[in-house]
C-alpha cells in the first residue's frame, strides 16, 4: 500500500517541481488521555470568536466547487510549467510562474507548504504507526468492517457513451484533476454532468455519472489530499484487507430513496453485510463519517421495513455489532442553508478579493446555488429539529452569557439596508426553511418535501408510526434507533474549532445581473461577526448542536432508543500543530479528524473487539446545551 501511495505522489504524471522548504520545528500539543486526566470544562466562547492570524482554512478546495484554490493547486502538480494547455493563442504564455507573480506571497507559500507537507507525511513511516502500535499491544482484525464516507468524499466517474460524455468515459468528473480541467475548459459540459435532472432527481438524458467503487473511491479526494487513506493504512496494519473490509461508496448527489431506485445501494449494502457475517461468523462494525452517518441511519430503517429491505426488526441485532459515528451531522448543518439559498458559506465569505473574483468568474453564486439545489442529497443536511433545537430570535440553547446576538436569529438583515428583495425581519431556522421553499422553483421544493422531513416527534406512538414513512427515516428526532439492545454506538467528533452558526445578509450589489434575492453581507466584520458570518462551536463545518445532541441527550430518551443501545461519546478537542497543513495528530477538523491519532486508535479497538475499553470523554459545554433544548420526555 505504501508503494502505491508513493507512486501516486511522485510518479511521472504528477511529479511536483516545487523545491521542498525546510519547515520550522514546533512542539506538538498532546491531548491528555481521557482515562488519566479530567479536563476542566471552561467557557470557550471567547476562544471561538478570537480569530487566528496564523492559520487559514485548509479544506476550501473540497467545499468550493472548483474554486480558485483547487485550480491554482493543480499548478503545483503539473508535469510541465504550463497550468493548462489552453487552445487560445493569446493565452499560451499563461504559466504557473506568471500566475504566482500576481498572487499574494503568503498564499503561494501556503500552497507549497500544503502540497509538499502532504507528500512528506504520506511517504513517512508514521502513516502506519497507529496500527503497528495497536498490533504490538495484541490487537488484531476481529469484526468485518464497513465504511460509509461523507458528502462529496466519493469520486464520481462518467459511464455514458453519448457524444457529450465520450471524452470523459471512466474519468472522474468529481474528485480528480480531470474535474478541475473540465471546469475550466468545458464548464457547461461539466455542469450538465454534475447536476441531476431537476424533475426526476436522477440522471439527465444522455448523462451517467456513477460513484467510484472500492477503497480508491474515498482514500484521496485529489492526489495528495487524503480522506480515508490513513484509516485504511492502520486497518491494514491490524490485518484488514479487501476480504474483511469494504468501502460502501455512494453517489452523494442523490436523494436517499433514489440511492436504492437507481443504484440499488441499500440492497447491495445489506447483501455485503449478510455475506460478511456468514463468512466470518462475526457481526460487522459500521463506520460512517459526516453525511455518511445520516445515510447509515436511513439504512437502519430501510433494512428493517417492509417498504425496504424486509429484513425484519431484528436484522440489525443479528448483523451489526457496533456503529462508529464520526463527526455525524445527525441534525444537519447550518451552512447547508446558505449553500442552497445563495451558493455561499463561510468558505466563500472569508475569501480575499482576488480569490472571490476568480471564483465568481468560474462559478458565480447563482451557478453554485443552482448546482447545490440540483443535488438533492446535499439538501439532506438542512437542519432538523426546528426552533426547539436551534433557538428563537432572542434565545438559543448554545447562547453564551452576555452574548449580544442570539444564535437563534439565523439570518439577519441590518436596519436601513432592506430593499424589495430582502425580508423586513430576521429569520429563525424555521423561518429560513420556509423562505427557501417559498422562493425556490417548484422542482426543488418537490424534491425536498418528497424526500425529507425536519420536525420533532413528541411521543413514542408518533415515532413508531414514522417507521412507515420513508421521508422520516433520515431524521433521528422523528424516528428511533434500531431495536437492537446489543448494538453499541460510538460518537466521536471534534470540538473547539470556530463554526458558522448564523449570518448577516443583504441585497445583491446594484447593477449585478442575478436572480438571487440576497447574499451574505461580507462587508460586516465586527465583534464575533466575521465577513457576515457569526461563529459558534463545532468542528469547523458542523455545529456542536448537530454533532452532540442525539449522542448526549436524544438517544438517552426512551422513545428514540427503546431497546437501550449503549451510547459512548468521545469529544476530541481541536489542538492543531501550527505549521502542519492538515493539523497533525490532534486535529479535530471535520475532515482532517479522519487522520487523528486517537480516533484511529478507537476505530481499531472497536474493530478488534475492544470497544468496551473506551470511556465517555466530554470537554465542551454540550451537556448544558442539550438540557436547554425544548424537546422533552413524554
Amino acid at each position: 500500500m505504501a508503494t502505491t501511495v508513493r507512486r501516486r505522489l511522485v510518479g511521472k504524471d504528477i511529479e511536483c517541481e516545487i523545491a521542498s522548504e525546510t519547515a520550522s520545528e514546533t512542539a506538538t500539543s498532546r491531548e491528555p488521555s481521557p482515562d488519566n486526566q479530567q479536563r476542566e470544562v471552561t467557557s470557550i466562547f471567547k476562544a471561538i470568536h478570537k480569530r487566528s492570524k496564523t492559520r487559514k482554512r485548509k479544506t476550501t478546495a473540497i467545499f468550493l466547487l472548483g474554486s480558485l484554490f483547487g485550480i491554482i493547486a493543480a499548478g503545483f502538480f503539473a508535469k510541465s510549467n504550463d497550468l493548462i494547455d489552453l487552445p487560445l493563442p493569446e493565452l499560451k504564455e499563461l504559466s504557473v510562474d506568471s500566475l504566482f507573480e500576481v498572487l499574494p506571497a503568503g498564499f503561494v507559500k501556503e500552497m507549497r507548504d500544503l502540497m509538499n507537507g502532504e507528500r512528506d507525511l504520506i511517504e513517512s513511516d508514521d502513516a502506519f504507526s497507529v496500527g503497528m502500535k495497536m498490533r504490538a499491544e495484541g490487537l488484531s482484525a476481529d469484526h468485518p468492517i464497513v465504511m460509509i464516507p461523507g458528502v462529496i468524499s466519493t469520486g464520481l466517474e462518467s459511464w455514458s457513451t453519448s457524444e457529450l460524455s465520450l471524452p470523459y468515459f471512466r474519468k472522474r468528473l468529481w474528485g480528480s484533476w480531470t474535474m478541475m480541467r473540465a471546469l475550466v475548459m468545458d464548464k457547461e459540459a461539466w455542469k450538465r454532468h454534475i447536476m441531476l435532472d431537476k424533475t426526476t432527481g436522477l440522471d439527465p438524458p444522455g448523462i451517467k455519472l456513477r460513484a467510484a467503487q472500492g477503497f480508491d473511491a474515498t482514500d484521496f479526494f485529489i492526489t495528495g489530499y487524503w480522506i480515508w487513506n490513513k484509516i485504511l493504512e492502520n486497518l491494514a496494519s491490524l490485518g484488514y484487507d479487501p476480504t474483511n473490509s469494504y468501502t460502501a461508496a455512494y453517489d452523494w448527489r442523490l436523494a436517499y430513496a433514489n440511492l436504492e431506485v437507481r443504484d440499488h445501494y441499500f440492497s447491495r449494502l445489506k447483501s455485503y453485510i449478510e455475506q460478511a457475517v456468514f463468512i466470518h461468523k462475526k457481526k460487522v462494525v459500521l463506520t460512517s463519517h459526516s453525511m455518511g452517518s445520516q445515510v447509515l441511519f436511513y439504512f437502519f430503517h430501510w433494512v428493517a421495513s417492509k417498504k425496504g429491505g424486509q429484513g425484519g426488526q431484528d436484522w440489525v441485532e443479528r448483523h451489526v455489532d457496533s456503529w462508529i459515528n464520526i463527526s455525524g451531522c445527525m441534525l444537519g448543518a447550518v451552512k447547508d442553508v446558505t449553500a442552497i439559498l445563495s451558493g455561499e458559506m463561510r468558505d466563500t465569505a472569508q475569501m480575499n478579493a482576488f480569490a472571490v473574483y476568480g471564483l465568481e468568474k468560474f462559478l458565480s453564486k447563482e451557478e453554485r446555488a443552482e448546482i447545490f439545489r440540483a443535488m438533492p442529497g446535499i439538501s439532506s443536511m438542512l437542519p432538523m429539529g426546528g426552533n426547539a433545537v436551534w433557538g428563537e430570535l432572542d434565545w438559543a440553547p448554545d447562547d453564551q452569557p452576555g452574548q449580544g446576538h442570539s444564535y437563534g436569529s439565523l439570518l439577519n438583515f441590518r436596519a436601513g439596508q432592506n430593499v424589495s428583495t430582502t425580508p423586513d425581519r430576521n429569520f429563525t431556522i424555521e423561518d429560513a426553511m420556509d423562505y427557501i421553499l417559498d422562493t425556490t422553483d417548484d422542482w426543488y421544493r418537490d424534491q425536498v418535501k418528497g424526500s425529507y422531513s425536519h420536525g420533532v416527534a413528541k411521543t413514542r406512538a408518533e415515532v413508531e408510526a414514522n417507521e412507515n414513512d420513508p421521508r422520516k427515516w433520515i431524521n433521528p428526532l422523528e424516528t428511533r434507533l434500531p431495536l437492537a439492545p446489543s448494538l453499541k454506538v460510538y460518537c466521536f467528533y471534534g470540538v473547539g474549532k470556530p463554526t458558522e452558526r448564523a449570518y448577516f445578509y443583504r441585497a445583491p450589489d446594484p447593477g449585478t445581473t442575478t436572480h438571487l434575492k440576497m447574499t451574505i453581507d461580507t462587508t460586516l466584520t465586527q465583534g464575533h461577526i466575521d465577513h457576515g458570518v457569526i461563529l459558534g462551536e463545532g468542528d469547523g463545518t458542523v455545529n456542536l448542536m448537530s454533532l452532540g445532541y442525539m449522542c448526549n441527550k436524544g438517544w438517552k430518551m426512551k422513545r428514540y432508543n427503546p431497546a437501550g443501545s449503549k451510547i459512548t461519546v468521545v469529544e476530541m478537542p481541536h489542538e492543531p500543530e501550527r505549521f502542519n497543513p492538515r493539523g497533525g495528530p490532534n486535529t479535530a477538523d471535520h475532515v482532517d479528524i479522519l487522520g487523528r491519532q486517537n480516533l484511529n486508535e478507537y476505530i481499531l479497538k472497536v474493530a478488534a473487539g475492544r470497544g468496551d475499553t473506551i470511556e465517555d470523554f466530554i470537554t465542551s459545554n454540550i451537556l448544558k446545551y442539550v438540557e436547554k433544548v425544548e424537546i422533552y420526555e413524554e
